[in-house]
């Protein structure tokens, strides 16, 4: 395994999803619903948002790859929430979670309790909350995670072990989100540097790299579709970054650059092999 490895992988899921608009559902958090809808979008995905559990059903059913963020509650999500995962299974598709307001509320914590069973395939977290997740289903020995509501204490190598445990649970692939993000199957893990300072400025950065993971969920393994959002995500904020004037111009620059990299493609990228 070697960067020009990735890059190659990164680049064919780019295309492929270009070439065959794929479906990702998403059920989301009310505030940012709209940017991940966007952002699915201008990576050359299609989005769908649903609530409801006959509804989350039918859509793990339309597509290979579904979105799940825990960061709005309704009092329909203790069945629409384990219907829609274990409808996932059931059709051996791959679905994203998440588990954003880790530790917030009885509801939100039985229900990630409950996704131990159904394994999601790509977890998409901060450090705080992968910690926190994998203390929450007893892979790592109890530790307090520094999640502050949505927001996250904890430095990304800090939550190494607790990715690579979650992974490795999963048979799927975790990324860490951070000032370097860090993207693992449970063997190989890699440190991806760019970003932007923006990012944190604006609502519902992680939420749509959750949907866009999704959608690169459609055209390949969890742990590319993983490597190829974050990718993706940190050379659209870099360049957008140096067009912007603050987070508000920031954004739909943002949007931009994810519509024309991932139509022209990746050259290179910092990323690192650890």
């Amino acid at each position: 395994m070697n960067k020009s490895t990735l890059l190659a992988e990164v680049n064919s899921a780019l295309e492929t999803v270009r070439k065959t608009n794929p479906l990702a559902p998403s059920i989301t958090n009310t505030v940012t619903i709209n940017f991940v809808a966007n952002a699915q979008l201008a990576c050359g995905g299609s989005a769908a948002m649903v609530y409801l559990a006959d509804e989350g059903e039918m859509m793990a059913k339309a597509s290979k790859s579904m979105y799940i963020n825990m960061g709005t509650q309704f009092t329909c999500y203790p069945e629409t929430l384990p219907r829609t995962a274990k409808a996932c299974v059931e059709c051996n598709n791959s679905w994203v979670l998440d588990p954003v307001g880790i530790g917030i509320g009885e509801q939100r914590t039985d229900l990630l309790k409950k996704f131990k069973e159904t394994k999601p395939k790509i977890i998409r977290a901060n450090a705080s909350e992968v910690i926190a997740l994998a203390s929450l289903w007893e892979l790592t020995e109890k530790k307090e995670s520094g999640v502050r509501g949505v927001d996250s204490t904890d430095e990304v190598i800090s939550a190494k072990d607790a990715a690579i445990a979650l992974a490795k649970y999963t048979g799927g692939a975790v990324t860490v989100s951070g000032k370097v993000d860090l993207v693992t199957e449970g063997t190989t893990n890699v440190l991806c540097h760019g970003g932007s300072e923006y990012l944190p400025m604006i609502t519902g950065a992680g939420c749509s790299l959750g949907g866009v993971c999704a959608v690169y969920g459609n055209v390949t393994t969890p742990f590319y579709a993983a490597l190829t959002a974050t990718v993706l995500y940190n050379e659209a904020s870099m360049k957008a970054e140096k067009k912007a004037k603050g987070p508000g111009t920031f954004q739909p620059k943002f949007l931009d650059q994810l519509y024309q990299i991932s139509s022209k493609g990746i050259k290179n990228t910092n990323i690192e092999i650890i």
